[in-house]
């Protein structure tokens, strides 16, 4: 077998003297050495440290499998992670998404937002993740508290369908943009945009995603141009002028 020659070259197992006709023969001593290889093997205890356990005592044989035991279970959370990941992945959502930004975007499809503008925010939130992962989990709580207000929803509806007419439409625009700033107006009231600005600090990255919003779709920058009309500045930071 091609395991017992790969255990002789690592002396886990002696090789047995050849016979009269040349050929080698385990002994009864060495078959009951070899079913103990194989079972550390196959319980998971690498080859490098199964001839400590072989000669070990009780104690040092307890402590042993129990520090492996510690390192399979370690090694069991992280292929289950894998495995939630890889679900994630299959659901079509990234692996660069934090949690928090999953169940939004989940809630998203679940509250009929048109699939391009949940794969615009998925796409958004990943360059956001990367660059502030630890802002992450208050900025979730903002955009789920915004889900609790119907206009919001109602916002993401009516740029869909603008979305999907493909069509320029200024009046609808305006629409959209005289609804969006009425919120803009009531976040600062709460001191919500205030926050926004301290936390958020990297200019060149803010332009960066402010482009990414701009060069999704023509309606895009349009809007943007209609709010700065309005009285404010900015898209991923808006800012009263």
């Amino acid at each position: 077998m091609r395991a017992v020659r790969h255990y002789h070259q690592l002396g886990l197992l002696p090789e047995p003297p050849r016979d009269a006709s040349g050929y080698r023969a385990d002994g009864a001593a060495a078959v009951v050495q070899l079913i103990k290889i194989r079972t550390l093997a196959e319980a998971g205890v690498p080859l490098a440290r199964v001839h400590e356990l072989l000669d070990a005592d009780a104690e040092t044989f307890a402590a042993a499998t129990d520090e492996i035991d510690r390192r399979l279970r370690t090694e069991i959370r992280a292929l289950q992670e894998h495995r939630r990941r890889i679900r994630q992945v299959a659901a079509g959502d990234s692996l660069a998404l934090p949690d928090e930004v999953v169940d939004f975007l989940a809630r998203l499809r679940e509250s009929g937002v048109p699939p391009a503008l949940v794969e615009g925010e998925r796409d958004g939130w990943i360059l956001v993740a990367a660059r502030w992962p630890e802002q992450i989990p208050w900025l979730m709580a903002d955009k789920q508290a915004q889900l609790d207000d119907p206009r919001t929803l109602q916002l993401y509806r009516l740029i869909g369908e603008l979305v999907e007419a493909g069509a320029d439409d200024d009046a609808r625009l305006g629409a959209v943009a005289d609804l969006l700033v009425s919120m803009l107006e009531e976040a600062a009231e709460r001191g919500e945009l205030e926050r926004q600005g301290e936390e958020m600090d990297d200019e060149r990255f803010i332009a960066l995603l402010d482009s990414f919003a701009s060069d999704s779709h023509p309606m895009m920058a349009r809007l943007q141009e209609l709010i700065a009309e309005r009285g404010w500045t900015g898209w991923t930071r808006i800012e009263k002028t």
